[in-house]
């Protein structure tokens, strides 16, 4: 058994006896607090090593987040270089179309209100019921309506460019194609064909036909050709002669004055001389002679074909 003393602030003592139940009780204290102590400490060392736990967590989602928005943004940046070269394709397309089809109208001499290549078509409609909002437009459906549009295009352009090279071979024909007068005023004074020569009395054949008219007026080609001839020339004093191809000549005598040159290129109604009284010849006239693979031919058949 035990004795304890305690001494009091006066200086006295007590003395009491402690059994062994009470330090059961102590020892059960002592190793209560003890346990209480390591698990507080544990407890401690765990809330401050979860914070870089969860950082950690978070870098990792962060970095995966990352990777997935750098693929969403090479999406997004392919898909806008796409739509970017297809539009810039059709763009040249359109602009192509509307060039050949102001080529088109200027060359078949339509309507330029009714053909406007400069305006938007004239659409319309009313609203569907089914459906009033429409369905918004994906990446996708936009470039496959984009590739649509440009076969299409493709399709248009080519079928306008085979239009285009029939009107130029009609424009080209038209031009090579000996037709209307060779002079602007004036008036046919012989015929092709047999006649009385003025100047034997006798039957002769006369090539082609005399046009008279005022000294000095002007000599018009009647289809674009190639002079192969400028200068004088027995009996038809000066002479100007065009090939145009296709087995065509034309032939200008007695002018007064020739304006052009062996080798140059002509068009239809340009100037080529002046109306005069060379070689053998009465008075101001142009003696004019149509040509068909060598042969002479009636010039009034092609007077006539301008009417």
């Amino acid at each position: 058994m035990s004795h304890i003393l305690i001494t009091n602030r006066r200086g006295k003592t007590s003395r009491f006896h402690m059994g062994g139940l009470w330090w059961a009780v102590i020892i059960l204290m002592f190793v209560g607090l003890t346990g209480g102590s390591f698990y507080v400490g544990q407890q401690f060392g765990s809330q401050v090593a979860e914070p870089d736990i969860v950082l950690s967590q978070m870098k990792r989602e962060l970095a995966v987040y990352k990777g997935e928005l750098e693929v969403v943004e090479a999406s997004v940046d392919e898909n806008m270089n796409a739509l970017a070269q297809r539009l810039a394709q059709t763009k040249a397309h359109i602009i192509r179309l509307d060039a050949l089809g102001e080529r088109l109208i200027e060359k078949a001499k339509l309507d330029k209100g009714e053909f406007d290549f400069d305006s938007e078509p004239s659409v319309g409609g009313p609203a569907s019921a089914r459906n009033e909002r429409g369905e918004n437009t994906g990446v996708s459906d936009f470039l496959n309506n984009l590739d649509d549009l440009g076969k299409k295009m493709d399709k248009s352009s080519f079928q306008l460019s085979i239009l285009e090279s029939m009107l130029m071979n009609r424009d080209l024909h038209d031009e090579v194609y000996p037709s209307g007068r060779p002079i602007k005023r004036g008036w046919i004074s012989s015929y092709y064909g047999r006649r009385t020569d003025p100047f034997t009395g006798r039957r002769a054949h006369h090539d082609g036909i005399d046009l008279a008219g005022k000294k000095g007026s002007e000599v018009i080609a009647v289809a674009s050709g190639i002079v192969t001839w400028a200068g004088k020339r027995y009996g038809y004093g000066n002479l100007v002669e065009i090939n145009h191809g296709n087995g065509y000549v034309t032939r200008y005598g007695h002018n007064e004055t020739i304006e052009v040159k062996i080798g140059d290129a002509v068009k239809k109604g340009q100037t080529i001389s002046r109306m005069g009284s060379t070689g053998r010849s009465t008075g101001p006239h142009v003696h004019f002679e149509v040509h068909k693979n060598g042969r002479s031919v009636d010039p009034m058949k092609y007077v006539r074909a301008s009417r």
